[in-house]
């Protein structure tokens, strides 16, 4: 399957992580921040695009040519209303799935096509990845234990507690994924 994630923080790179599991034979990675491009390579995505260099086309135009049609799958991981659309435009016809995993921020509403849904797209928002606990988490568990998860690699950063505006600071300026901060370094 093809995977197109938007936005590559902890959350978008934990999709790019499950869809490498999975097995994606191409996995998109849609983000403003350059910087993205190298990080997102550690994690599976094998393709990037910034859509500040894009010129005259749009990110779904792009997505629709890199794929033949468009991305199996979309996930939408900032949760901004015009992304969302991106996302969904950018979704193969016929059966593509656009999953929104961000909350949309300002309150906007998102506005499909109800002709794209007859075609066969779809859009399904999930909530912490649709984890059942009691049954997801020990599998989850065992498959970091495995090396099958990679999650060490979301921890970018650590500082000592008296440092954990640093830790923020690094998270606003997009350095950072996830930060451990440790109580008596």
């Amino acid at each position: 399957s093809s995977v197109a994630i938007f936005g590559l923080g902890a959350v978008g790179l934990a999709v790019a992580e499950g869809a490498r599991i999975c097995g994606a034979s191409k996995i998109i990675g849609v983000d403003l921040n350059p910087d993205k491009e190298e990080l997102g390579k550690k994690f599976g995505v094998t393709h990037f695009i910034n859509p500040k260099e894009l010129g005259e086309k749009t990110v779904s135009q792009v997505i629709i040519e890199m794929t033949d049609g468009g991305a199996d799958y979309c996930f939408e991981c900032i949760g901004l209303a015009a992304l969302m659309n991106d996302a969904f435009q950018s979704s193969r016809a016929g059966w593509g799935k656009t999953i929104i995993l961000g909350v949309e921020m300002h309150g906007a509403p998102l506005t499909i096509s109800s002709l794209e849904i007859l075609h066969g797209k779809c859009v399904m928002g999930s909530l912490f990845g649709g984890v059942k606990p009691k049954q997801d988490i020990p599998i989850l568990a065992d498959k970091y234990l495995n090396k099958e998860l990679e999650l060490d690699k979301f921890i970018t950063h650590e500082v000592g507690l008296k440092d954990i505006n640093t830790a923020f600071d690094l998270l606003l300026q997009g350095k950072s994924l996830r930060c451990t901060i440790w109580m008596d370094k």
